[in-house]
């Protein structure tokens, strides 16, 4: 089967798995899922859900964000990984935000990439998820998931991106991300992937399917 064919066949059985895929962070604006996504790193999204619940109750938007003093900020997310380096950069990118893009956040790659903590992958989850925009997030499971299903042969997320990027039909880019990300959270597992039970196992280059 060509990738062409693989990419179809994925489009189809995912699909149906998943026939409404998107992110399992919690959010109602770009802001929020941008503080989310920060807040995810070397984190589920459950932790990130149930902190976030109470924090952007108190500070929705980047205006109010702004205005909690860092002890504050750290009593909401102190129990998160790395919770003191994420509160900081929280901060951080609130006040610039509010000084220098009227509280909004930008909607291009060269601009959330300006801010503090968000690298490429957060930038691309934020452009994907809040503002619909092509492109592909590559975290441990898409590129895990990527590489044992043979859709890429790659070593580093940036270039499981570029590959996806190339065998994905644009219109499909947003979908396909989710789709790899939630059967590599759910069922292709990293420790014990549960390739009994997967639907599209037929189609996996994984040489220790289990």
């Amino acid at each position: 089967m060509n990738p062409s064919e693989k990419i179809t066949f994925l489009k189809e059985v995912l699909g149906a798995k998943f026939p409404d895929p998107k992110s399992e962070l919690k959010f109602d604006s770009p802001f929020q899922l941008l503080v989310a996504t920060i807040l995810a790193a070397q984190s589920t999204d459950r932790q990130v859900n149930i902190i976030t619940e109470k924090l952007f109750r108190a500070a929705p938007d980047a205006v109010s964000m702004n205005r909690l003093d860092l002890e504050t900020l750290v009593g909401f997310v102190r129990t998160i990984n790395y919770f003191n380096n994420k509160a900081k950069n929280i901060r951080e990118v609130s006040r610039i935000l509010v000084e220098k893009h009227g509280g909004m956040v930008p909607d291009s790659r060269e601009g959330l990439e300006s801010l503090p903590g968000v690298g490429r992958k957060t930038a691309n989850v934020v452009l994907s998820n809040a503002f619909r925009q092509p492109v592909m997030p590559v975290d441990t499971h898409v590129h895990r998931v990527a590489n044992r299903i043979g859709l890429v042969s790659t070593a580093k997320p940036e270039e499981t991106e570029a590959g996806l990027m190339k065998i994905i039909p644009e219109e499909w880019v947003i979908d396909f991300h989710h789709y790899l990300l939630l059967h590599g959270r759910y069922t292709c597992k990293a420790k014990k992937p549960e390739c009994g039970r997967c639907e599209i196992r037929e189609v996996c280059d994984f040489p220790e399917k289990t």
